[in-house]
């Protein structure tokens, strides 16, 4: 048995080691391995990588290309690598490369020693260069951006040659090797491949290849001032690296033609480039042009603002790595573009904080409750389960006294029909404590309500009639004598439009930015348990979601939680309809 075929039989039982559970499901590339695994090609390796350009943050979008490409190497016994393809020093930055870097290992993969720049090849590339420009295949441009343009055509209309095509080589080598040593302006001159300027796909007319732009790279300074074009750096860096399976979204499907040329002409190692769909979310943009104008028109407070797609926005949130790996499994590859629905995320992530977050209680819109018939100086500690979907996270003790908050939604003094929770004359269940009837409602001038008073049934201590009465409503409550002050925030779509990019009517993304997408609550009432949260803890408040205390803005002696996700599951129902 070769190693190839020791390492699948081991991961066999563990499909992306993502903590999907047995054997991942099949799609088209892993179809594909599989068969290239049978017949010998690439010798039996397995080597992705996943290689950002560091000039924003990473989103959701991204999330699912690093799940696949690190997931199918650790599923086959291969390797991946993580490479930065950062050859726009004017739009990079190291911050970009230390966050992409974060988030990947937030994420729960692991690139080992395998971390590369091209700008680490970039001596190479120029070499590369140099061999095309030798071969007759790469020639020196004199015209202006705009003319090359012009020059290249249309979908309907064929480009035309440069009138520097056919400059004799040694002239090209001349001029480029002057390019190198920075003798020419930004934008003089440029390097292009010579193709075919009548291809009917674009990308094989003349692309340039290298440009002139005297700019500090994060990297290599201010050694180059010529820098490569994406198209001429990507897959000569997969080449390099010796990539097997190079995984790239459908929008570099006709820019395979491009590469295949470049490595045959060279006369260099192949990579396999295989095509998948990118994600796309409805009520969220993913280009990183307009992350980008969120962020610096301030729309949002950063990058990692929690209605934002970013991974730090969604961690800060309160996602967590194992929802996003989970999901990225649950909705697939596919071979055309779609929207998912982002409801299908939030249900992801329902489906793991319910079995791991915390019970607790908290009310957002507090509302007095006093219980006539409790002594005024007594305290109870009522025992509490942390987490009905997990034994093992046990219980904790939360004070009870006369005095109590409850939500102003869980009372209606003149209620509708068919209202189980606490109105006058009917009595409710206060979680882990008591039932309780209300008997009074204090107003103040104006009318409006300060207080409910109860009286409570000592016999029903944690919550259970031990005569097997029984009551339909249940209302959470905090003790007011230990309650601490927290500031939540609810969090909603960014967009209030399915399609934010959808611009038929003239309208920018910006004409739908949801204005109720970010609710702060400054006066919450929490059980006293709370205090102690901190960052990276996962809580349900009860009846209302699932919360985390803000990795940026809470502090001891401030509480800040963010609203994760609500509780309510709209998947599940279109799963069961």
């Amino acid at each position: 048995m070769s190693d190839s075929e020791k390492n699948r039989e081991n991961t066999t039982d563990t499909g992306n080691n993502s903590g999907n559970g047995p054997s991942a499901p099949s799609n088209f590339i892993r179809t594909i391995i599989e068969e290239d695994l049978r017949s010998g090609k690439h010798k039996g390796r397995v080597h992705t990588r996943f290689p950002p350009e560091p000039n924003g943050y990473l989103h959701i979008g991204h999330a699912k290309s690093i799940c696949l490409n690190f997931g199918l190497a650790q599923e086959y016994g291969g390797k991946c690598n993580l490479r930065f393809d950062d050859t726009n020093p004017t739009k990079e930055e190291m911050e970009y490369v230390e966050s992409i870097m974060a988030d990947v290992k937030w994420l729960g993969f692991d690139w080992e020693d395998r971390l590369f720049f091209a700008s680490d090849y970039f001596g190479q590339l120029y070499d590369y260069a140099v061999q095309l420009i030798k071969a007759g295949k790469a020639y020196v441009d004199d015209l202006s951006s705009d003319e090359i343009r012009e020059y290249r055509g249309t979908l309907t209309r064929p480009g035309k040659n440069s009138p520097y095509r056919d400059r004799p080589v040694e002239e090209n080598l001349d001029l480029f090797r002057r390019m190198r040593d920075g003798e020419f302006p930004d934008g003089s001159r440029v390097l292009r491949a010579k193709i075919d300027m009548s291809s009917p796909n674009i990308n094989l007319r003349d692309p340039v290849m290298y440009r002139i732009l005297h700019a500090t790279h994060h990297r290599t300074g201010d050694k180059w001032c010529i820098y490569p074009m994406y198209d001429w750096a990507h897959g000569q860096s997969d080449s390099i690296e010796g990539i097997t399976h190079s995984l790239c979204t459908l929008e570099f499907e006709s820019h395979r033609p491009l590469y295949d040329w470049f490595v045959e002409e060279l006369g260099i190692y192949a990579p396999q480039q295989i095509e998948f769909a990118r994600l796309s979310l409805n009520y969220t943009v993913m280009s990183k042009r307009k992350l980008l104008k969120l962020v610096r028109d301030k729309h949002v407070s950063g990058w990692d603002d929690p209605r934002m797609p970013t991974l730090s926005g969604l961690r800060r949130r309160g996602y967590t790595p194992e929802a996003i790996r989970n999901f990225s499994e649950m909705i697939g590859l596919a071979k055309a573009n779609s929207t998912v629905d982002i409801a299908q995320l939030e249900y992801a992530v329902r489906e793991d904080l319910n079995k791991r977050a915390l019970r607790m209680m908290a009310v957002l819109n507090p509302l007095k409750l006093v219980i006539e018939n409790y002594p005024e100086d007594k305290v109870e500690e009522l025992e509490a389960v942390n987490n009905p979907e997990d034994e093992s996270a046990g219980t904790r003790m939360v004070p009870f006294s006369r005095e109590l908050y409850i939500d102003r939604e869980d009372f209606e003094e003149h209620p509708p029909k068919k209202y189980f929770r606490l109105a006058p004359g009917k009595e409710v269940r206060l979680k882990h404590a008591y039932y309780v009837i209300c008997t009074k409602v204090i107003k103040d001038a104006a009318g409006n309500i300060t207080e409910v008073h109860c009286t409570h049934d000592p016999a029903t201590r944690g919550g259970w009639s031990q005569d097997g009465r029984k009551v339909k409503g249940t209302v959470q409550w905090v003790s007011a004598r230990h309650a601490v002050n927290a500031e939540v925030r609810l969090y909603d779509h960014l967009f209030t439009r399915a399609n934010p990019d959808d611009n038929k009517d003239g309208g920018d993304f910006l004409d739908y930015l949801n204005p109720d997408s970010l609710q702060v609550i400054k006066e919450a009432k929490m059980e006293p348990a709370l205090a102690a949260a901190k960052t990276g803890d996962l809580y349900q408040f009860l009846r209302i979601g699932y919360f985390v205390p803000d990795s940026a803005d809470s502090r001891p002696d401030h509480l800040v939680f963010n609203r994760t996700v609500s509780l309510k599951d709209s998947w599940a129902k279109i799963q069961q309809k």
